[in-house]
């Protein structure tokens, strides 16, 4: 953690309303995109990433300096809370396609782009549900984030040897659930 960022936490900890809207913006971005690929819904992932900053603030007094970046409790903080949006919103809400406007050509080209995306998006979260908690945070971290196994290692509170183990064997095992979730053929 760097002496700017633990300075930050310290006004922040003293009530400094610059120094909380300072890791707000330093560390938005990194914990929106955790709640996107988590939960797969932008608005829903605008919701959880705003409780997280909300809990932060509540709870920043309590928040101790011992070497781990504060990003990593914010993580911590976005876990609990996608995991309890999962539980609550366990059903997915789908338009049907009586409801589906009506498309000239180029919106109907732009429209199935969106649904290969999302096709795509909503396979990759099926696999990713086979993965441990670690495994995700690895997958996450490393490829959603582009962190090094170094910075991978201090939020996760491990070793870089555990950090490439938990890559290897994550990357497998969505290897094998894509091929399950007929996502990948070999």
């Amino acid at each position: 953690m760097s002496e700017d960022e633990i300075g930050l936490i310290q006004r922040a900890q003293r009530g400094d309303a610059d120094a909380c809207a300072a890791l707000y913006n330093r560390h938005h971005d990194a914990v929106y995109r955790y709640c996107y690929y988590r939960v797969g819904d932008a608005e829903m992932a605008q919701d959880l990433t705003a409780e997280v900053f909300v809990r932060m603030v509540e709870k920043l007094d309590g928040f101790r300096l011992r070497g781990r970046p504060l990003l990593a409790w914010l993580y911590t903080i976005a876990r609990n809370l996608v995991t309890d949006a999962h539980r609550q919103n366990g059903r997915a809400t789908h338009l049907s396609l009586e409801e589906a406007p009506d498309l000239n050509s180029d919106g109907k080209e732009a429209l199935m782009q969106r649904v290969e995306r999302r096709l795509q998006a909503d396979c990759l979260a099926a696999a990713m549900a086979h993965l441990t908690e670690d495994q995700r945070q690895v997958i996450l971290l490393k490829f959603m984030e582009n962190l090094n196994n170094e910075a991978v290692a201090r939020i996760l509170d491990k070793t870089e040897g555990a950090v490439k183990s938990l890559q290897h064997r994550a990357l497998n095992a969505l290897r094998r659930a894509l091929e399950k979730e007929r996502c990948y053929e070999a």
